[in-house]
């Protein structure tokens, strides 16, 4: 520990304490990365470690410190290895890298499931090498293809490193989301745009008691929270099982329903709309749905379709949040949620949303500085996420009417490899993860022509057809592919299907790099690694 970290602890209770800033330089230190004061306010906010007030300062205790980081000690790449296997790369975990450079500038403009960590990309495609990684496989200025571009990562991450990059994508809003990435803005333009959007929506809710209605709900909350939830300590006694967190939180929630109906009374609060047959009806409370419908109707009026495509994204964006559903339920729907109701995540009685005020401009803005951000570190390159199935569209003709630039570097100098992550097996319907905006903008669905979707399991019929569609993306990607081309596809093999793939492919797997991924809940403690597999020509045949 650093001699002034121990020179400023205090003791209390018999507890060695110190600082907030003193525990986030004491776990930058430890950790070997940098642990921010908010991250260390976060632990104690949500009950991960206790706070002591000596004299009214704040202080945390070393003890719960250590015990809260063993975790990421060297212990946790032993305990990874020994579950995984030795030959994991752990330096791919990038276990170091800080959340806010994982989702860096415009790779979080919409949530997207599945998508890899622009790091891994970076690792592959740019010039370093080292004692894994023992080849430069990618260029400045080559040209990459991604025939699974989901949210556009690759894209973006070849935009940085100096690289042209082409990106396909059989989900028409999944493609919409990725060329707004990459896209260039106006940034002026596109303010104005959504401070014209923000005055009107503003101007509409207040012909309604929405806003007076959740401001009397919030200080009914407020009130009932701060007598029932105590804060960090009582997510303190939930941690450490001295409250039975279900039942005294359902036993809260009831307690707290009448107050809820009886303002919904007051004030004429309608929730549900007139039908519930659509994703749109179902999800959304009637004022939610009145707002979106007017949002809307608002982002088409701008004349550039740059502008519409981008305003379309933060829509959908607010839309995601906005939904009936609880705060920990917003990935996973089961169903729609009409009243408060105790949230485990927040540990206190929350309510749902009933304007998308709040989202839309948060939203905005954030999307604003991400553009911005990227704009300062951008390459004059080109890339383009074409709409169409990998397996059959024709790449050369859609890039030709829709990105000519790119498509003259193409007939130039073809394309020098692919990286992309091909679906898994049985585990998203992509789609479906974004039906809220299909239903809005009405875009066309693909979900039967998937590759390895939810819906269709993961049996021994889904598995050859997996093995079918991969196949088939990267024989149509082969036109295209300069001699000497490198692919690297990153998968959870667990059934052992890619090497059939590459054979199917006339291609061969060279090297492969397994990669632990490391727990993105502290209550899934499963060891789970993935394989980027390395292909080549297959000389033999």
């Amino acid at each position: 520990m650093p001699e002034q970290v121990i020179n400023e602890r205090h003791v209390f209770s018999g507890q060695a304490l110190i600082s907030i800033p003193k525990a986030s330089e004491w776990a930058t230190n430890r950790l070997g990365r940098v642990v921010s004061v908010s991250n260390i306010s976060y632990l104690i906010q949500y009950g991960r470690i206790r706070k002591f007030c000596p004299n009214g300062s704040t202080l945390v205790s070393l003890h719960d410190l250590e015990k809260y980081y063993s975790m990421y000690d060297s212990k946790r790449e032993s305990s990874y290895k020994a579950r995984l296997g030795s030959d994991i790369n752990w330096s791919l975990s990038f276990s170091n890298v800080k959340e806010s450079e994982s989702t860096k500038h415009v790779h979080r403009l919409h949530p997207y499931k599945g998508k890899f960590i622009p790091q891994l990309v970076e690792y592959f495609i740019d010039e370093h090498t080292d004692d894994f990684k023992k080849s430069v496989y990618f260029n400045k200025n080559d040209i990459i293809l991604d025939p699974f571009s989901g949210s556009g990562t690759t894209m973006v991450q070849a935009n940085e490193c100096g690289i042209n990059a082409i990106g396909i994508e059989i989900s028409s809003f999944n493609s919409l989301i990725a060329n707004c990435k990459v896209a260039t803005y106006d940034i002026d333009e596109l303010r104005r745009e959504i401070d014209t959007i923000t005055v009107a929506l503003k101007g509409f809710i207040t012909q309604t008691r929405v806003q007076e209605f959740e401001s009397k709900l919030l200080t009914e909350l407020n009130m009932f929270n701060s007598k029932h939830f105590p804060g960090p300590e009582y997510k303190h006694r939930i941690l450490h099982r001295e409250i039975d967190e279900r039942l005294y939180g359902q036993e809260m929630e009831t307690s707290f329903l009448p107050k809820y109906f009886a303002l919904l009374a007051e004030y004429g609060i309608k929730l549900k709309q007139e039908r519930s047959n659509t994703f749109l009806e179902k999800w959304f409370f009637k004022s939610i749905r009145d707002e979106l419908d007017l949002v809307f109707k608002l982002i088409q009026k701008p004349t550039s379709i740059k502008v519409r495509s981008i305003l379309s994204v933060i829509l959908s964006r607010t839309m995601r949040s906005c939904r009936a559903t609880t705060h920990s339920d917003l990935a996973t729907l089961v169903e729609p949620v009409t009243t408060t109701y105790y949230c485990s995540k927040h540990g206190k009685i929350c309510k749902p949303l009933f304007s998308i005020l709040r989202w839309w401009e948060s939203y905005s803005q954030d999307t604003l500085q991400r553009i911005a951000e990227f704009n300062l570190i951008r390459t004059q390159t080109n890339q383009y996420c074409i709409t169409g199935d990998s397996r059959s569209v024709s790449i050369r003709h859609m890039l030709n009417r829709y990105c000519p630039p790119l498509f003259e570097k193409l007939k130039e100098q073809g394309v020098a490899g692919v990286f992309s992550s091909p679906p898994y097996v049985g585990m998203i319907d992509y789609h479906e993860q974004h039906a809220y905006a299909y239903d809005l903008f009405g875009f066309i669905r693909q979900d039967d022509s998937e590759i390895g979707p939810l819906f269709r399991g993961k049996g021994k019929e889904a598995q050859k057809s997996y093995v079918e569609g991969v196949s088939q993306v990267l024989l149509n990607c082969k036109p295209i592919l300069n001699h000497g081309y490198n692919i690297f596809l990153v998968a959870n093999d667990k059934y052992n299907l890619y090497p059939t793939i590459a054979n199917n492919a006339g291609m061969q797997i060279v090297n492969t790099f397994r990669r632990p991924v490391l727990n993105r809940s502290e209550r899934d403690q499963t060891a789970y690694s993935e394989t980027i597999f390395h292909l080549k020509e297959d000389h033999a045949l």
